[in-house]
């Protein structure tokens, strides 16, 4: 530690101090927890926190509150699920609660996950830690607004078309989502379920990386469970040698900010100059990612969601008779966003359309699944900017659904085709209006199951590019 502030110490290094006595474990709990309680971003719904009397030997997680904690609030975002408190934990906070990573509270979230500003809760809008003003990015907003402002060490969250990497991208630090599997999905409330997948956030690479060592591994009450073979270590690596990096310039000709560009121009330059090679690649069917994942996600919470009901758990609407008590109950428990899902799934479900819609989305997704394996025979990574602009104002895009969707432009192909990617900070940009520069994302995507080759090249990169700020405030004490 040599006298270093413990808001600026890594998570990783901070185990380590708790482990060799230099550090007391329940100092840094009462720390962070200090930290967490004293943030104004709405980041947490709710705040510990929870060490269950355990032993404690690193530093403690923000959760997002889709993943069930055994007697705490879990709300996905929503009203519907407003005061209940699961009687279990999810797989991926057993494995955080084994390790002596307590639980620092629980990180707001848009509901359900659908969202990408974080301006769907049913609990208000989280806010930016770099500007008050503008949006941290969704779903998983709170956990990157939260480890952003220094208000948690790191984080878990979930990415089902994009909701860690990009807001991880819009909040400055590094979102690490696996490969479709790689953790349990057991008590992590679904939304669309051959989509989503819990992942990390973290200040570094590395922090990412060690958190996800900690929740990866196969659950045998989750049949989609695999883990990582070999399982996470810690990156070494410094340089790019012998690294091919595919980018795939077609699919970036459109929408992207200036800002952005020169910024993803300029981490291609690092590619290079720590001895990777550059190539240009086809994707050809990227640019659909968008219109089959908004099939293929909702037809999927169609179905997830009618499980909420208000007979067994969750709010519950008095009625006279049982329907009027499912539709008050949903009429008043789901925000408008959920609803429009629910609305759009359930017609691309329905009879006479689902070939139409929801089974050419699915043939989509394999076409898309089909270019990136054809892309990893020619190289070892993919590189796109991880959002076509930076942080956008709150309210923005709010009615316009279609602009809003396009935010995760870059993120959604990996998604449907089930890969690790990271986001990594690449620098900073003003946005298009102008103002105070705020951070800009770097996405970096790997075969199935790469996941150790993904973050040591992230590694090398970001110690290159050397991005090292924080928002005002963001742990510094």
């Amino acid at each position: 530690m040599a006298g270093e502030p413990l808001g600026m110490l890594s998570a990783c290094a901070t185990g380590e101090a708790i482990g060799s006595g230099e550090l007391d474990g329940a100092e840094c709990l009462a720390f962070w927890a200090e930290r967490a309680g004293d943030e104004t971003l709405n980041a947490y719904l709710w705040t510990g926190p929870d060490d269950g009397g355990q032993r404690i030997a690193g530093a403690p997680v923000a959760v997002k509150d889709i993943f069930c904690t055994e007697g705490l609030p879990t709300t996905a975002g929503s009203r519907i699920l407003d005061g209940y408190a699961p009687p279990f934990d999810a797989t991926a906070v057993t494995r955080l609660r084994a390790a002596g990573l307590p639980v620092l509270g629980k990180t707001n979230m848009d509901e359900f996950a659908m969202g990408s500003s974080n301006e769907n809760s049913a609990y208000g809008p989280v806010l930016n830690p770099w500007d008050r003003t503008r949006v941290p990015g969704g779903s998983s907003g709170g956990s990157a607004a939260a480890v952003a402002a220094g208000a948690a060490p790191w984080a878990l969250g979930t990415d089902t078309g994009g909701s860690i990497r990009q807001p991880a991208a819009l909040c400055g630090i590094v979102g690490l989502k696996p490969t479709y599997g790689a953790v349990s999905r057991f008590g992590m409330i679904a939304f669309a379920s051959s989509l989503d997948q819990c992942g990390t956030f973290g200040h570094s690479v590395a922090d990412a990386a060690e958190l996800l060592s900690v929740v990866e591994g196969l659950d045998p009450r989750d049949s989609t469970s695999t883990g990582i073979p070999g399982g996470l270590s810690r990156p070494t690596a410094s340089d790019l040698e012998g690294i091919t990096v595919g980018v795939p310039r077609n699919f970036l000709e459109v929408g992207v900010e200036q800002g952005v560009a020169d910024r993803f121009a300029e981490a291609l330059k690092t590619v290079e100059r720590l001895g990777g090679t550059i190539r240009d690649i086809e994707l050809p069917h990227a640019e659909l990612g968008i219109s089959a994942y908004y099939v293929i996600a909702p037809a999927e919470a169609s179905t997830n969601l009618s499980r909420y009901d208000g007979v067994r758990y969750g709010l519950r609407v008095p009625a006279d008779d049982l329907v009027e008590m499912y539709e008050r109950t949903r009429g008043e428990g789901f925000g408008p966003e959920v609803k429009r899902r629910i609305m759009l799934g359930t017609y691309a479900l329905s009879s006479g359309y689902y070939d139409q819609y929801y089974g050419t989305a699915q043939k989509v997704r394999t076409l898309i699944v089909r270019d990136f394996e054809a892309a990893f025979s020619e190289v070892d990574l993919i590189a796109t900017p991880t959002t076509p602009g930076v942080a956008f104002e709150l309210g923005a895009k709010t009615s316009d659904p279609w602009s809003m969707y396009l935010n995760d432009l870059f993120t959604v192909p990996m998604s449907l085709a089930g890969i690790p990617a990271i986001s990594i900070p690449a620098g900073l940009a003003a946005p298009p209006e102008g103002g105070p520069q705020l951070p800009v994302g770097l996405q970096l995507a790997a075969p199935a199951f790469a996941e150790q080759a993904l973050i040591e090249s992230a590694h090398a990169l970001e110690a290159a590019i050397g991005f090292d700020e924080r928002p005002e405030g963001g742990g510094d004490s």
